[in-house]
């Protein structure tokens, strides 16, 4: 068995996520309560939601972080300590927090229980992270503004037992480690509260203040006007260096992400981090391939953020806001028959006989198949799947397993 010295963090945005999480290969997963963390518009976690989801992680092995790491004002400590004991009573393993006085409560209601300290805190230097360690902390998230170089300075200035995660696969943030007013401004939704509304996505147009109506395009070359809109992380092809400057826990970015996004990216590094401790030229030889599989779902071009220099304008996409996506997720396995070699497949896109499908398993590779008959789930032959969530009998040409994934190739 590969022994696992780099820990993969997989974000969990409801239970269906943690599971495909978990399965797909995280060593730990990160999400939210219903309240006290960043991702208001995900699905979240109630406490009788998380333990499912705990029990199951901790039955494959698998960690579970519970994000309390909102900008706290006065009002929003009313229950704090009270959530705080609830978690920890049903088994989390750390709380993720970035304001002082939240890790202050959570110190006092649940001193056995780890905290680590958000990159929301903006971790950048050594001091800081060593007067976390004093008050009690045992892991900080780097910001995303530091380099290697700088990483490995904190590594070298920190207690040896004292860890660093670093973001290494999604969005980036324009803001300074995510501390961000412009969606505040905007809309009126607090993005340091839980409810940003990715205003840095929009397109943007100038006006001068003596002719209103009167817009003129913002121009950055010729290229367009999306001028925050930054290109997502991606690290896989860099996992020595990553280990290299000292990051012990690799995190993936999107609790808001599809459960296709979730599986696929976690299976791309899990193989990747695997490939490289059990021979670093077969990681090597395969980095093309990991890079394509963690690009099956939709994502934005990608960049290596701060790791190996200052971003510039190559970094930021100009043209539009869209997403590039090589492939539609088009069904998950929800039972197999054995014996008839059938899988009831719940629709999450329009799929037909006669499309070539890819058979994404949580394990091992994918493979193809064309879909040569479908029923509905009253036996009722069809030729298509149209409505979402349409439960489907589909015949396999190998046995699969629940949460195994059926994706389409885009022409």
């Amino acid at each position: 068995m590969i022994e696992k010295k780099a820990e993969l963090l997989a974000p969990a945005g409801d239970l269906e996520k943690l599971k495909i999480a978990v399965l797909y290969g995280a060593d730990a997963v990160y999400l939210g309560g219903e309240a006290y963390g960043l991702r208001a518009k995900a699905k979240n976690f109630d406490l009788e939601t998380m333990k499912e989801g705990i029990d199951f992680a901790h039955s494959h092995g698998a960690k579970v972080y519970v994000t309390a790491n909102i900008y706290a004002h006065n009002e929003d400590f009313e229950g704090m300590a009270e959530y705080f004991k609830e978690v920890y009573k049903i088994g989390a393993d750390a709380l993720l927090i970035s304001d002082l006085g939240v890790f202050s409560v959570a110190s006092k209601a649940v001193p056995e229980m780890e905290i680590h300290v958000s990159t929301q805190a903006n971790n950048t230097n050594f001091e800081s992270a060593c007067m976390w360690y004093k008050l009690g902390a045992r892991r900080i998230v780097a910001a995303r503004e530091l380099s290697f170089a700088e990483i490995k300075k904190i590594r070298e200035n920190i207690p040896s037992d004292m860890d660093i995660e670093a973001f290494v696969h999604g969005a980036m943030c324009i803001s300074y480690s995510g501390r961000c007013l412009l969606s505040n401004y905007l809309t009126g939704r607090d993005s340091n509260r839980g409810e940003c509304a990715h205003p840095c996505r929009w397109k943007y147009y100038l006006t001068e203040e003596t002719r209103p109506g009167e817009y003129m395009p913002v121009i950055e070359n010729e290229r367009g006007t999306f001028i925050f809109n930054s290109k997502d992380l991606c690290m896989i092809e860099h996992i020595p260096e990553l280990l290299d400057a000292g990051v012990k826990s690799f995190k993936i970015e999107g609790r808001m992400k599809t459960s296709f996004y979730v599986g696929s990216v976690v299976k791309a590094y899990r193989q990747a981090i695997d490939d490289y401790f059990e021979d670093p030229e077969k990681y090597e030889k395969n980095k093309e391939f990991y890079v394509c599989e963690a690009s099956k779902a939709s994502h934005r071009s990608y960049t290596t953020g701060f790791y190996f220099h200052k971003p510039d304008g190559n970094e930021q996409i100009y043209s539009n806001s869209a997403y590039e996506r090589g492939y539609d997720f088009v069904g998950m396995v929800e039972s197999y028959d054995e014996k008839n070699g059938t899988a009831f497949v719940t629709q999450r896109n329009k799929f037909s006989v006669g499309d070539v499908c890819e058979v994404m398993p949580a394990s091992g590779a994918d493979w193809d198949m064309k879909i040569e008959k479908m029923q509905d789930e009253n036996g009722v032959g069809i030729l298509s799947a149209p409505h979402a969530q349409q439960l489907v009998k589909v015949k396999f040409d190998r046995p699969v397993q629940k949460y195994d994934m059926l994706i389409k190739k885009i022409n």
